[in-house]
């Protein structure tokens, strides 16, 4: 079965480090086309995201994009919608998804209970969208359908205290994730590679 994630790119880097298996067991257990209970809870109460573009030619860019919480929206099983405020005038996200329709989010929750949620689709927007006046101070509303929406491990993210206890520090043994070692993917987890500066431990 053709994989939504992985091109010949991510198949080669995988085959060199071994996370084949582990690549495809996570989009077997993770990856759904429609967003659950939980995913529109988290998305509705973010107060911000990172939206991927890029323009007809593949040149890309990254725009952080903030509200009130709820300015995103499940508005379907498969789609979301956010407005477009007032901003700088460049148009660089927008005027890319008129190029380029795909488009990536990333959500990001940070303190006690890290966690992340991607998003990956195509994107249209509109001024004369019928729910436009539902999103106060929106001049353009744009909405994603979704292809591929799949959580990601938070291991990295920064925490209440300061940086994340999972980031390599020199004379430290690695932390592993908890979820390793759940059953749906310890079989599947490759040996931790031996990198440069790990010493004998």
């Amino acid at each position: 079965m053709a994989s939504l994630l992985f091109h010949d790119g991510n198949r080669e880097l995988q085959d060199q480090f071994g996370s084949r298996g582990i690549a495809d067991r996570l989009e077997q257990v993770t990856l759904r086309r429609e967003f659950s209970a939980e995913d529109r809870a988290f998305i509705e109460a973010a107060a911000f995201f990172f939206l991927a573009t890029a323009d007809a030619g593949g040149r890309p860019d990254c725009s952080f994009k903030g509200g009130a919480p709820g300015f995103v929206r499940v508005t379907a099983s498969d789609e979301i919608a956010f407005p477009d405020y007032d901003g700088n005038g460049m148009f660089k996200s927008l005027g890319n998804i008129r190029a380029n329709p795909e488009v990536g989010l990333l959500f990001i929750a940070m303190g006690e209970r890290p966690r992340r949620l991607r998003v990956n689709g195509t994107a249209t927007l509109a001024r004369d969208d019928a729910d436009l006046g539902a999103f106060f101070g929106a001049q353009l509303l744009v909405r994603v359908r979704a292809r591929a929406i799949f959580p990601n491990c938070p291991r990295y993210i920064p925490g209440p205290d300061g940086p994340s206890i999972y980031i390599p520090r020199a004379g430290t043994p690695p932390v592993e994730p908890a979820w390793k070692s759940f059953d749906a993917f310890r079989d599947a987890v490759p040996p931790r590679a031996k990198l440069p500066g790990d010493g004998d431990a």
